[in-house]
């Protein structure tokens, strides 16, 4: 259950975070390393100095080489220690009391998950390219580019981790509990209801099974709702938190499901691998990650199924979209439960209100064209054992040049988001986890958003929205609003797409983002009746603001955004010097 917890594992994952933290720390101006001559420089923590070997590349990415690094105090050689190095930096990250022993942990719990995954055995960039979409989904190893402490899942033990983490690749059934119509609300997609849908996704079989439950306790299975939940959600909250809920029978225990579900790298969402056409499910859970408490509001569930109603019909009517190919995953139906007792108890927000719910969202395993193959965004970031990228092999076997590959790319995924900018003030967050690549002999073919209501943003807080849409309307600054190009695409992706493949010696990075470059010209071009707005969010500015997402975690990592006003809590440091800027078209000069 711990073997993976061994001195040589835990050596390799604290080089490979240590590596990771100065690398993301720099790149945020949390710390200088100050150049110590022929490419070796020194970042120094109170007594100790950290010395490495490192490139600067475009967006002021540090490229560091992990076997250099050293680490000393008072002329001793240590060996790097990723908590130490977050001690030891204490002050220049800015650690309250109240953080640090949290970040700590989540830090601990991250080389935890990265001795688990050393311990795997070896997988190959070019044999995870050509694997299956689960395969990748559950054979990354990094988690987000820009995050340091990305997989501290605080609250799973030692046996929840090897049940319910995405990267053990175990099967999990999930539990489904009746829950009195009273206090459940569900809502769908028009043309869908809650008996359509459960017979759909649990069979007539089961159904009679869970019917027959309630009958038994002599209750009426037409007062009540189904819900699935997470078993770690149930054994660790619902059945101890809930628990007058539970003696009431206002929540009853069904048992399992009768499907296997893998964890996705969200680690609450689950594919449904016995029936890969069924809905993914995204549950609920009380777990600290990356930011958050992964817990589903009842109340913001309720409009998620109009939300992406709405947004699937803008994307289906407009010819731009229709021609990328972008399609997105549909949240179709929604279901919370809502204890009066907490919510008499706390204010909107409280974890306490995010303890039971859930939603559907489509499979994109029906919507595939014979021939094609899905790999999770994330995976081109990812790089093997012996540094060899998988974006890298999927280059190789599509046969195409580097930047030709990479243009195409930009055309299924780029294209989408400047016109969503550019034509209707909205926003995705559209980071590796959240797309989906529809892959033809290795290029990319076309993508798929995911993960929609509570992810997008309409950045007019005057646009005429249908009511139960207006949640997704924010008043977002002028000057911010270019940065869902330049920070959500640009820096927290791109930046380490291109250093991946131009450290393999893949694709240069000037001609990396001379073809994004390119990319942007050619929208700009298609659309000439957007000129105006092209012009006034300008990605060919000299340079745009510096915002932070490790600065977001390291100040309040419990809560680091309120999805209600994304902007008030954006930490800028200073500007990054845009790799576009020498690209701009020459009808631009004047």
């Amino acid at each position: 259950m711990i073997d993976h917890l061994n001195p040589e594992a835990w050596a390799t994952a604290n080089r490979l975070l240590v590596r990771k933290a100065l690398a993301e720390f720099a790149h945020e101006r949390l710390i200088t390393p100050e150049p110590a001559g022929d490419g070796w420089w020194l970042v120094r923590g109170g007594a100790v100095d950290y010395r490495f070997a490192a490139q600067r590349l475009a967006l002021d990415h540090w490229q560091i080489d992990a076997a250099s690094i050293t680490r000393h105090r008072d002329g001793e050689e240590l060996p790097p220690d990723a908590v130490d190095l977050c001690l030891e930096l204490r002050d220049a990250l800015g650690l309250t009391d109240a953080v640090l022993p949290v970040y700590l942990e989540e830090i601990t719990s991250t080389l935890a998950s990265a001795a688990y995954k050393l311990g795997k055995p070896a997988v190959t960039a070019a044999e995870l390219a050509a694997a299956d979409f689960q395969a990748i989904e559950t054979g990354m190893t990094e988690g987000h580019p820009c995050f340091v402490a990305n997989n501290g899942r605080l609250g799973f033990g030692a046996q929840d981790y090897h049940r319910y983490a995405p990267e053990t690749a175990a099967g999990v059934r999930l539990l489904w509990l009746a829950a009195h119509r009273d206090h459940t609300t569900f809502t769908s997609a028009a043309g869908l209801d809650h008996d359509t849908l459960m017979r759909a996704e649990l069979g007539e079989q089961t159904l009679a099974g869970f019917a027959a439950t309630l009958t038994g306790l002599g209750l009426d299975p037409t007062d009540y709702l189904l819900i699935p939940v997470h078993p770690w959600q149930w054994w660790n909250r619902l059945a101890v938190t809930f628990a007058g809920e539970v003696a009431r029978r206002r929540l009853v225990c069904l048992g399992e499901g009768p499907d296997d579900h893998l964890a996705q790298q969200s680690v609450r969402t689950f594919f449904n691998v016995s029936d890969p056409a069924r809905h993914y499910v995204k549950t609920a859970l009380s777990v600290l990650n990356m930011g958050f408490l992964r817990g589903l509001s009842a109340a913001y569930m309720e409009a998620t199924p109009a939300i992406n109603d709405w947004l699937a019909e803008l994307i289906g009517g407009d010819p731009v979209f229709a021609r990328t190919g972008l399609t997105i995953l549909r949240e179709r139906a929604a279901i919370g439960y809502r204890h009066r007792q907490y919510e008499a108890a706390t204010a909107p927000g409280s974890p306490y209100r995010k303890m039971l719910a859930a939603l559907w969202r489509e499979s994109p395993v029906p919507g595939l064209a014979p021939g094609r193959r899905l790999a999770t965004m994330a995976a081109l970031v990812h790089v093997d054992r012996d540094g060899r990228t998988l974006a890298g092999a999927l280059i190789a076997e599509s046969g195409l040049a580097p930047a030709r590959w990479l243009r195409r790319y930009l055309d299924a995924y780029l294209v989408p988001l400047l016109h969503s900018l550019y034509a209707h003030d909205l926003a995705f967050m559209p980071h590796g986890e959240n797309v989906i690549l529809v892959l033809d002999g290795g290029a990319v073919e076309r993508v798929i958003f995911k993960d929609i209501a509570e992810e997008i943003v309409v950045m007019d807080p005057d646009a005429d929205l249908p009511a139960p849409v207006r949640r997704v309307r924010a008043a977002i600054p002028e000057d911010e609003k270019v940065l869902a190009i330049f920070t959500d695409v640009f820096d927290c992706f791109l930046r380490h797409l291109s250093a991946a493949l131009h450290t393999a010696g893949v694709l240069d990075q000037d001609d990396f983002w001379r073809t994004v470059a390119e990319c942007v010209t050619g929208y700009a071009a298609s659309v000439p009746q957007l000129a105006d707005r092209i012009r006034r969010y300008d990605l060919f500015a000299p340079e745009f603001p510096l915002s932070c997402l490790n600065r977001l975690q390291l100040r309040d990592n419990r809560q680091m955004v309120d999805l209600a006003d994304p902007s008030a809590a954006l930490q800028f440091a200073g500007t990054l010097t845009n790799p576009l800027a020498p690209f701009v078209p020459a009808a631009r000069h004047p």
